[in-house]
C-alpha cells in the first residue's frame, strides 16, 4: 500500500519569469494540462458499433496569478514588450512555486514560451478598506510539474 501523505497547503505562490519578473502572489489558477479527445467509430469483432477514444493534441490553460498591488512594475514592463511588438523577446520560460507559510518551496511548475496576454490593475472603491489586487494572465506553450 502507498504511504499516507497529507496534501500540500500553499500559502503563497512565487513567480520567476526568466529575469523579466519576480514576485509573490496569493492566488494562482490555470496549472492545467488537457488532452483533446479523438473519437474513432468502429464496429468490433462481434459486429457491435463502439466508440474508441484516444488522446489527441495537448492543450495548456492560461496561468492566472493575483497579488496585492505594489510599486513593482515588472509585469507591466513585460506586458509593454508585447505592445511594442517585441513578441519573441517577451516569450520566456518561467516557474510558479507553491510556498509554505514559512516560505519553503512545496511544489514547482515550469512553463515554456509564456507571455502576458492580460494585465489587470486594481478595482478601487473609496468606501472600501480592501487592498488593491493586480492580476496577470500568462499564455503558455508547455507546462510540467517538477515536484
Amino acid at each position: 500500500m502507498a504511504e499516507m501523505e497529507d496534501p500540500l497547503v500553499g500559502f503563497k505562490y512565487g513567480l520567476d519569469i526568466g529575469g523579466k519578473a519576480v514576485g509573490y502572489f496569493t492566488e494562482c489558477s490555470g496549472l492545467n494540462i488537457e488532452y483533446e479527445t479523438v473519437e474513432h467509430k468502429i464496429v468490433n469483432e462481434k459486429g457491435v458499433p463502439v466508440i474508441i477514444q484516444q488522446p489527441g493534441r495537448i492543450k495548456y490553460s492560461d496561468i492566472v496569478l493575483k497579488r496585492g498591488i505594489t510599486s513593482n512594475l515588472d509585469i507591466w514592463d513585460w506586458r509593454k514588450e508585447i505592445e511594442e511588438g517585441k513578441i519573441d523577446s517577451a516569450r520566456v520560460s518561467g516557474t510558479v512555486t507553491m510556498l509554505s507559510q514559512d516560505g519553503n518551496p512545496l511544489s514547482l511548475w515550469h512553463f515554456e514560451r509564456g507571455w502576458p496576454s492580460k494585465v489587470t490593475g486594481p478595482q478601487v472603491k473609496s468606501d472600501s478598506n480592501e487592498y488593491g489586487v493586480e492580476e496577470v494572465t500568462i499564455v503558455i506553450e508547455r507546462l510540467y510539474r517538477e515536484s
